[in-house]
């Protein structure tokens, strides 16, 4: 008796393994087949802009279905993805689409070097930094002598925490090619060492270097604008954000920006306007992340909450998702987004996952640090902390994170030099803290108080 239910056990469980199999390669063959038209976009700017791409797209979407061996053309349409999903914001449909093709290219010629350098870029974009680095490097064997694998290699090693690396990478690229994207990476590695005169010269660089209301000239100018914030010139990141939205209108990032000097300005209604402004022009997550952190800093709970699940629900399932082409890792930004619900386990399995990927990281130990300081575990909120200053960042708001748990670890004098570096650097950016900061810095708090009226 028990030999037949054994055989009958196996023969159940055969079936299931074929139906999984014949269900996988049905699925996988479905996303190798399928079509990927463009998408319309959240609002009207840039409406002209967007039917000249969609319009290419479809001509270069019929040029592979005449002839799918059309490297040249295939390599053009998954450009063309890439360039719409960061001007829509809607990353998990377009980079899906762009990895489909480019997958498709490197199945048949696993060499053929754009499309590992398309490889790698996307892989940066689904937060897969180890793949990407791999990629990179691979594409680099092949041709060391292109500046854009260096900007690969860059931002592999920035994420995964080898900056040593990143700098060398860095140093290389704009050596090879001084342009918009070379300078972007310098800046972004002066600020991680501390360096924002540096940062702000190189991204102006950048910003001169490319075509006034271009997505990625704006996006520079935004970064621009972003730091002169950490810098707390309050007038000149207004000012470039304006431009940016002169030049280009309804542009999320700086739409997003204006709603920072808001929050930092204590006026949550206005940053509720700017992101929700931002909301309706671009389909990036992100978006809905801080406009839900407004919604509660303005008092609107309920939507804050809602949103903010809304932001989880989606987040994870792009995470979870069994698609090789669409996984999204976003673990970091799932710790922030628990901790805006107040639910501390969450955010930690959520910031122990991304640490375990990439444990070199500064920003994934300063998120690793804040979960534990939000947990009252102060010892290893400190430990963590220390690892995300290794570089010497100058960053504010890392400054008054550090501040609060070398607060909360006994060590005042510490503490007190950090909070003061921030202000000094940047007087509005402790209202993102001064909960916690007004019970232990009363006279920083309100010296805050006078100098943000």
């Amino acid at each position: 008796m028990k030999q037949r239910y054994y055989i009958l056990f196996l023969l159940l469980f055969g079936a299931a393994i074929t139906v999984i199999f014949f269900k996988y390669k049905h699925t996988k063959e479905e996303n190798e087949n399928k079509v990927y038209h463009f998408l319309p976009r959240k609002g009207n700017a840039n409406a002209a802009e967007y039917k000249v791409a969609s319009q290419r797209s479809e001509k270069l979407i019929q040029q592979l279905q005449s002839d799918p061996s059309n490297t040249k053309s295939a390599l053009a349409l998954a450009n063309t993805y890439i360039l719409e999903a960061r001007q829509s914001g809607n990353y998990n449909y377009y980079d899906k689409a762009a990895l489909v093709t480019v997958d498709k290219i490197l199945a048949s010629n696993p060499n053929e070097y754009e499309a590992l350098l398309l490889k790698s870029l996307l892989q940066l974009s689904q937060h897969h930094f180890s793949d990407a680095l791999q990629t990179a490097n691979t594409a680099l064997s092949i041709n060391a002598n292109n500046s854009f694998v260096y900007g690969l290699l860059t931002d592999a090693n920035v994420e995964l925490g080898d900056y040593k690396s990143a700098v060398d990478a860095a140093d290389k690229m704009v050596t090879a090619r001084p342009d918009m994207r070379s300078y972007s990476r310098i800046s972004y590695l002066r600020e991680i060492y501390g360096d924002y005169p540096g940062a702000v010269n190189a991204m102006q660089m950048a910003v001169d270097a490319g075509t006034p209301s271009e997505e990625n000239t704006e996006w520079c100018r935004v970064q621009l604008a972003r730091l002169y914030e950490n810098m707390g010139d309050k007038a000149k990141a207004l000012f470039t954000y304006q431009l940016s939205l002169a030049a280009r209108p309804s542009y999320a990032p700086a739409l997003s920006g204006m709603a920072n000097i808001m929050l930092y300005e204590n006026k949550p209604d206005s940053a509720v306007y700017y992101l929700s402004a931002a909301r309706e022009n671009s389909n990036d997550i992100h978006i809905e992340s801080s406009l839900a952190a407004a919604l509660d800093k303005a008092g609107q709970k309920d939507k804050s909450i809602a949103l903010n699940k809304k932001v989880i629900d989606e987040m994870t399932r792009t995470t979870e998702t069994n698609d090789e082409n669409a996984g999204h890792y976003s673990d970091k930004e799932l710790a922030y987004a628990y901790l805006q619900l107040n639910d501390y386990n969450k955010a930690m399995s959520h910031a122990m996952a991304e640490y375990n990927r990439r444990p070199a990281n500064i920003d994934v130990n300063e998120t690793l640090g804040w979960v534990f300081y939000k947990k009252k575990d102060f010892a290893n909120a400190k430990k963590y902390i220390d690892k995300s200053m290794i570089t010497k960042s100058k960053n504010p708001g890392l400054l008054c994170k550090a501040a609060l748990i070398y607060y909360a670890n006994g060590d005042t004098k510490t503490a007190k030099m950090f909070a003061n570096t921030a202000l000094q650097a940047n007087p509005l950016v402790m209202g993102e803290f001064m909960e916690d900061a007004r019970k232990l810095f009363p006279s920083q708090t309100t010296t805050l108080a006078a100098i943000s009226k």
